[in-house]
This record gives C-alpha cells, structure tokens and sequence, in this order.
C-alpha cells in the first residue's frame, strides 16, 4: 500500500488521503479546507491526482472538512462509489447541499455587494451540484469488512464525535491500515464512547487537540452562567455552532437546564439554521448510536423554535433581548450567523459565545483570541459584547483522551502519521505519544507519499 497526503497536513481542515493497493485508488475523506484566505483558495484548484482516475472514496463522517469537496471531485470527473456509514449518508444529505446553497448565496451576495475581487463572484458549487453527488453514496454497516478489490477490503468502526463518525480500516495482502478520523469522547454526554482501537499496522491518526487538555471546568455549569448574566442584562446570548454535533448537544443541555430551573424557561431559544433543523431531527432517527432516551431525545427536539425561512432570520435581528440564538456555523466562516454578528456583536449586553474548534484564520478563532473588529460582507464590525469560550463542550478527544483509546491496541504500529491538527497541535501529540506509549509518530508533509511495506 502506498499513501499520499492531500489535506490535514500542518492544518485541522481539508482531510484528503489517497490510498493506492490492489490495483486501486482511494481517497480516504474528501474534505473542504477552512480557514485563513490561502488555505480556502485550495479548495479552487485540481487535486494532483486526476479525478477520473480514483476508484472509490471513502468517508469517516459528515462534516465538511471530511466530506465537502466531494461535489467538486464529482464536477472534476470522479465517476466511482462514496462509501461510507448510514448517518452519515443523512447527515451528508443536508450538509452538502447546504453548503452549495451557502456557497450559491455568498456568491450572490458578494456580486451584488461588489466586495468581491472575482467579477463575477462563483459558487465552488451549486447546490444542485450537491444534491447529484449524493447519487454516488453507498451506506456500509459498522464492523462488517467489505470487499472493494482483490483482498482489498474497508471496515468501519464507531468512534463517537457525531453520528456515522467511524474509524476506517483499509485491510491489504495482511496488513491493516486505519484511520482514525475524528475520534469523540468517552464521556460525552450525548455520543457513545468510541470503540477501543483494534490491533493495526499503520495509523493515520488526527491531532485536533493534541496539545491541549479540555479542563476540569463543568460545562453544564459554565453554560447555565453564562446564559444567566447574559439574562440579568436583557441581552442576546448568540452561540455560532456546528449544525452536527454541537448544536445537538447545546439544545439538549439547554433543556436540562431549564428542567432543572437553572435558566429561565420563559427565555427563548431560537436555532436559526434548516440544516441545523433537520440534523436534530436524524439525531431521533438513530437511536443506537447515542445515549439519549426517546424521551431525552424529544425534549432536545422542542427546546427550541426553529427558524427556517430567511425572513424569520432577518426578523430575529430586529427582535430584543433576552433570547438565545444558536446558529451556524460554527467558525462564524459563513450563513446566516454573519448576519446575527452584525446585528448583535456592537452591544456590550450581548455575550458572543463559542462552543467548539476555532481553526486558525476563521473570524471564531479571531474572536476567542481578542479581536474586537471583525470583516463581515465587506465591512468592520465592531465587537463590544462579551466574549466566551467553553472548551469542555467540544466533541474531539483531547490529547489524555486519545492516548487512552490508542493504548487500546495490543499491537505497536509499524509507523504512526499524526495529521489534522495545527502544527503545534500535531507536535504535542507526537510528543505525548512518544513518551506515554513509546510509538515513534510521524508528521507527514503536504503531499508526501509514503510506501507501506508488509
């Protein structure tokens, strides 16, 4: 088996690795990168292999970093099979075409603005780009190997994150190659623990938070202070947030909490985002992969008023305080959350508050870090509302928590390559793993290949 490194070096987005065996070609992940201006403008040019010439990809989960150049690689010739879980081929369903209406909407916006300097402004693609990609997709269960070439064979096993999230085990002439994906928590108080990593060759492991710990701060209690002060003032708590994931698990702690009578229950909640909508509503649909009961399940659902149509959307920024708004995305990189920023980002009552990864370059990470002046549509906003991060709310393994599913192995991998992670991210990592399990860890560079021998 050979790899090569596409995305997800020395950055948390973009995930792409090619696979050759068997005869074959795969793309492990076919993700968007985000981010600073010079890593977004990599989505716009020709992977260095020819689309037409890939077999088959296969994806660890839904979100966009993993999954959303796909429509793009379909446009480029790509005429294989997208394998994949069963949620995350829903949860697929909503977010690429969202994300081409997005990229359809911020084009037009752009054009009709002028602060663009593309004349004209161009979607990456168009939604109904999108909607046909979802013709190649191809749901697998977990744990069952399955066959793509001559003892060539792709297993998937859960890893908690989001629903669908696998690990994938490339298996070839006896020797097993696995990547990690996006590994969850174990303690996560909506997603499953994710399974014990099995014995494996080579890993392909992620370092999102490989060089920091999430902390001992009570999440649960965090939230319910910061949305209390943010009351008492009569502001607007708006909460940027991932539309999978994150969003899921705020609606439903913010449903204990009012049960509990921690928050108001007379305060609004509005969830201002369709695909955010119908993600909680799949969340429902997939009862085996999480922990909530059925009755859990529906509190989450109704905890909040769904937003769905523009009008609504423009009509909440006009509305006072108090009230809380979660809206995508969750890097406040695009949608209807830019919107809310302006409206509501010049006022010290309001609380600005951020609950998962900030990639570096994003407006999140600018904000978390300080910034009190932020370019939205071609203009400055400036930024007086409050601030606040809760880090403990985040989905990813931090670098104890990845240790610990990795040490699950009975076997020490011939070679371990950390990627999705900052630089420093990956270096804390490989450092930790160095010294708590004695692995020698690389860090592969932006398109080395790498020959696996068995």
């Amino acid at each position: 088996m050979k790899i090569t490194f596409l995305g997800a070096t020395g950055t948390v987005t973009g995930s792409k690795y090619l696979v050759e065996a068997a005869g074959l070609r795969l793309l492990i992940d076919c993700g968007l990168f985000q981010g600073h201006k010079a890593l977004r403008e990599r989505n716009w040019r020709p992977l260095p292999v020819d689309s037409a010439e890939l077999d088959a990809v296969v994806l660890t989960h839904a979100h966009l970093d993993h999954s959303g150049y796909l429509p793009r690689l379909i446009k480029a010739g790509f005429k294989g099979a997208v394998y994949c879980t069963a949620g995350t081929l829903d949860l697929c369903g909503i977010l690429l075409p969202d994300s081409g209406y997005l990229q359809e909407e911020d084009a037009r916006y752009a054009n009709r603005k002028g602060y663009s300097r593309h004349h004209p402004a161009l979607p990456l693609y168009t939604q109904q780009e999108a909607l046909e990609s979802l013709e190649a997709f191809r749901s697998l269960p977990f744990a069952r190997p399955i066959e793509l070439g001559p003892d060539l064979t792709i297993t998937f096993s859960p890893v908690g994150h989001i629903l669908g999230a696998a690990s994938v085990c490339v298996s070839h002439d006896g020797s097993r190659l696995v990547f990690s994906g996006d590994v969850g928590r174990p303690a996560d108080p909506i997603m499953h623990a994710p399974r014990p990593l099995e014995d494996v060759d080579y890993l392909v492991v992620e370092s999102t938070y490989g060089d920091r710990l999430h902390g001992s701060v009570d999440p649960t209690e965090a939230l319910a202070d910061v949305v209390c002060r943010t009351i008492e003032r009569e502001g607007v708590v708006l909460i940027p947030s991932f539309a999978v994931g994150r969003a899921q698990s705020l609606l439903r702690l913010l449903s204990v909490l009012q049960a509990q009578n921690r928050i108001p229950a007379d305060v609004p909640v509005f969830l201002n985002s369709p695909m955010a909508v119908n993600a909680t509503r799949i969340f429902c649909a997939h009862p085996t992969e999480h922990r909530l009961t059925p009755t859990e399940c529906a509190s989450m659902c109704e905890v909040a008023q769904y937003v769905n149509s523009v009008e609504e959307s423009k009509a909440l920024n006009r509305r006072k305080g108090p009230m809380i708004i979660v809206s995508a995305s969750g890097m406040v990189t695009g949608g209807r959350i830019l919107h809310h920023l302006r409206a509501f980002g010049p006022d010290p009552k309001n609380t600005l508050l951020f609950v998962g990864y900030q990639a570096a370059g994003t407006r999140g990470d600018k904000l978390v870090n300080g910034a009190r002046q932020i370019r939205v549509h071609g203009q400055d906003v400036n930024i007086r509302a409050e601030v606040v991060g809760i880090p403990g709310l985040s989905a990813h393994a931090d670098y104890s928590e990845l240790g610990t599913w990795l040490g699950a192995s009975r076997r020490r991998p011939s070679r371990v390559f950390i990627t999705h992670g900052a630089t420093g991210a990956s270096a804390g990592l490989k450092a930790h793993l160095d010294k708590e399990l004695g692995w020698h860890c690389e860090i592969p560079g932006d398109g080395s290949t790498v020959e696996l021998r068995g």
